[in-house]
Order: C-alpha cells, then sequence, then structure tokens
C-alpha cells in the first residue's frame, strides 16, 4: 500500500439500490467522479457509478442493492500516486503531502531535519521534522514541529530537489 492515498472511508448503506454514506478526508472532492477507480483496505477495487456531492453518497458499479452495498461498510478508500497527480490540480504553491514528506528541511543552509509526517490541525498543518543526527548530537529534541505556513516559517518548497528552505524554525527546535 506504499503508493496508495486514504481518500475517503464508506458509511452505511442509505436506501436500497446500492447507495453508501461517504465520508471524504480528501482535499480533492473532483476524484469522486463516475467512472473513478479505488482501491479499497479489503483490496476490492471499486468503480464510481455515481457520486451526490450535496448527500455524501456514493454508488459502485454492480453494487445494486442495500444487501450487497451493506458489504463495502466502513471499507477505506484508496487512490495511487499516479491518479492523485492526474486528476488533482494544485493551485500556486500548493503541494501534494506525500511530495514534501521525505524533503530535507534547511535554514540559512543548516540541515534542520528531515520531513516525516504532516499533521493536519483545524488552523494550520504542521510538518513534523526527524532532526538531523548532526544537532541531536549537540543535545536538540528529536523530533519537532513547524508550522507549514507560507508568511511566517516557509521560504520555498522544491519538491523535485527534496528541500524546503524555512525561517525563524531553529529557535522552534531549540525551544522543543
Amino acid at each position: 500500500m506504499n503508493d496508495k492515498i486514504y481518500v475517503a472511508k464508506l458509511g452505511k448503506a442509505v436506501g436500497l439500490k446500492g447507495h453508501l454514506r461517504l465520508f471524504i478526508d480528501s482535499d480533492f472532492p473532483e476524484q469522486f467522479k463516475k467512472g473513478a477507480s479505488f482501491t479499497t483496505d479489503k483490496k476490492l477495487t471499486l468503480t464510481l457509478e455515481e457520486y451526490n456531492s450535496n448527500r455524501d453518497l456514493v454508488k459502485f458499479e454492480t453494487y445494486d442493492d442495500v444487501d450487497t452495498a451493506k458489504k463495502l461498510t466502513n471499507q477505506l478508500l484508496y487512490v495511487t500516486m499516479e491518479q492523485t497527480k492526474n486528476d488533482c490540480k494544485l493551485e500556486e504553491n500548493e503541494h501534494f503531502w506525500f511530495d514534501i514528506v521525505s524533503c530535507h528541511v534547511f535554514e540559512n543552509d543548516l540541515d534542520l531535519g528531515e520531513v516525516v509526517e504532516i499533521h493536519r490541525y483545524p488552523i494550520e498543518d504542521y510538518l513534523e521534522i526527524k532532526t538531523s543526527t548532526e544537532l541531536v548530537d549537540k543535545g536538540l529534541p528529536k523530533t519537532f514541529l513547524i508550522p507549514y505556513n507560507v508568511e511566517n516559517y516557509i521560504i520555498s518548497v522544491d519538491t523535485d530537489k527534496k528541500k524546503i528552505e524555512v525561517k525563524d524554525s531553529l529557535v522552534i527546535l531549540e525551544n522543543s
């Protein structure tokens, strides 16, 4: 499942024709379109027949009644990174989280560490950084968080070079 990205969870069956409640966990609802394919955590491949964004309901091909649809309840939906890059259009200064994870974070040419995870909070996203060995050896914490905030901390992101330039973040690490 390494190249798979979690995008939604299926809820309970609604009505008699195979519709299910959909709980989207993605910034790109546009990927839920007729004909789109998803893999579930139970290794099923599902093709979307219908998506009602107003009611958060989906229906998959060959799941035409409440009994077959019920079997899908609580399954997680995944897409590939390739599908995501093809189906989801980014705005300027937006990046896919899977491109940001594993980037090295630099402040004034000092390697602070590597992004290992992104934490999503209501106000702001945070990059979890695994501190570079050099800095850990100097007694600094093994991990720390930097707000993913372009105005205050992030100067530039180059996902091709796996490099993020930051400012005012060494002080966060020193005080973590």
